[in-house]
C-alpha cells in the first residue's frame, strides 16, 4: 500500500520487538497503542514470526509486510499487560557505525583530519540494548558519553552498488540509536573498538518506521540527559547521505537483511566540550534520544 493512502486512512503503523510473559513477539504501534502481530501472522499466514528478524527472513518478506500494513487496529488484538521492549533487531549479522558524519561534530572534537571517505567502525551484538533497559556503567573506564544517531535497518542483500543505484526500499526501516562511547578507552589506542562495544553500548528502538514513511535526510534528532537537551540537529546536516553510506559499505562487504547502520551523531557530545565543562554520564542518569517520525529511545545508566 502506498504510504499516502496509508496515512489518509488515519493511522501509521510502526513495528517493534517485545517480550511478554517470557515470549518474544512482533508488535505494531498504531496511534499510541500497542498491538500483537505474531498471533495474527500465525493464524492468517501460518508463519511463526516472533521478531523483526523473523519478518526480514521470511519468504516474500516485502509482500508480507505490505499485507501487515493493510491491517487496521480493529484487525488486531491489543497487547495486554506489562511487556518489555527488545532491541529493534535481535541478532544482526553486522552492526556498522559511521563516525564523524556531521561537520559541527567534527569541529567540536577537533578532528580536522577527517577524510574524504566515511570513517567506519563496528560494534558487536553484546552491545545491543532495548529501550528501557538499564545500561551497566563500565568498570574499566570513566568517561561515558552519549551519541544520538539515526539507525538504518538493511532490508535486503546489497553488494557493490553505486550511490546512484540506491533504492530507498533497500533499507527496511529506520530507528533511533545511542552510540554510547567510553572516551578514555576509545582513544587509548588508534582503534576505537574497546570504547565502543561495551555491554549495552548500542541501544536501538523501540519503534521502527518503514523507509517509505519518512525522508531520512530531513529528520530532527535530539538527545536529552536528565531532561536537559544536549544535542539538537537535523539529519540533513549529514556529510555522507544514506545512499552514499550504503554504497560505500556495500563495495567493501555484502550487507544482509537486519544489518544495523548507525549513521553518525551531531554536535553536543561531552567529548566536544572544554575539559573543565565535561560532566560524563554517571549511574542514575537518564538518556533519551528522540528522532522525528520515529520516537524516543530512553535508557538509564545503572
Amino acid at each position: 500500500m502506498e504510504i499516502r493512502a496509508f496515512i489518509e486512512r488515519g493511522f501509521s503503523m510502526q513495528f517493534f520487538n517485545y517480550l511478554h510473559q517470557g515470549q518474544a513477539g512482533l508488535g505494531a504501534y498504531i496511534n499510541d497503542k500497542h498491538y500483537a502481530l505474531s498471533d495474527w501472522i500465525f493464524d492468517h499466514e501460518n508463519l511463526m514470526i516472533r521478531s523483526i528478524d523473523d519478518l526480514l527472513q521470511a519468504d516474500q518478506a516485502k509482500a508480507l509486510i505490505d499485507r501487515l500494513r493493510a491491517l487496521t487496529p480493529q484487525d488486531l488484538l491489543p497487547l495486554e499487560g506489562d511487556f518489555d521492549f527488545l532491541p529493534a533487531v535481535l541478532a544482526p549479522e553486522k552492526i556498522l557505525c559511521v563516525g564523524l558524519n556531521y561537520q559541527d561534530h567534527i569541529d567540536e572534537v577537533d578532528r580536522s583530519d577527517a577524510r574524504e571517505e566515511p570513517t567506519i567502525f563496528s560494534k558487536f551484538n553484546n552491545a545491543l540494548a532495548a529501550a528501557g533497559q538499564k545500561i551497566p556503567f563500565p568498570s574499566y573506564g570513566s568517561q561515558l558519553d552519549y551519541e544520538a544517531e539515526l539507525v538504518a535497518i538493511v532490508g535486503e542483500e546489497i553488494k557493490d552498488i553505486q550511490a546512484k543505484d540506491f533504492r530507498p526500499d533497500m533499507i527496511f526501516a529506520y530507528t533511533a540509536g545511542n552510540d554510547l562511547s567510553l572516551r578514555d578507552r576509545q582513544f587509548a589506542s588508534s582503534q576505537w573498538l574497546v570504547g565502543k562495544t561495551g555491554d549495552g553500548f548500542a541501544p536501538v528502538g523501540p519503534y521502527v518506521s518503514l523507509s517509505d514513511q519518512l525522508d531520512p535526510q530531513q529528520l530532527a534528532i535530539s538527545c536529552q540527559v536528565n531532561g536537559q537537551t544536549v544535542q539538537a540537529a537535523s539529519t540533513q546536516q549529514m556529510i555522507f547521505s544514506i545512499p552514499e553510506i550504503v554504497s560505500y559499505l556495500s563495495r567493501h562487504m555484502t550487507l544482509k537483511p537486519g544489518d544495523l547502520i548507525f549513521t553518525g551523531t551531531p554536535d553536543g557530545v561531552i567529548a566536544g566540550k572544554k575539559a573543565e565543562d565535561q560532566v560524563w554520564l554517571q549511574p542514575g542518569d537518564q538518556v533519551c534520544v528522540t528522532i522525528e517520525g520515529i520516537g524516543s529511545l530512553e535508557n538509564t545508566i545503572a
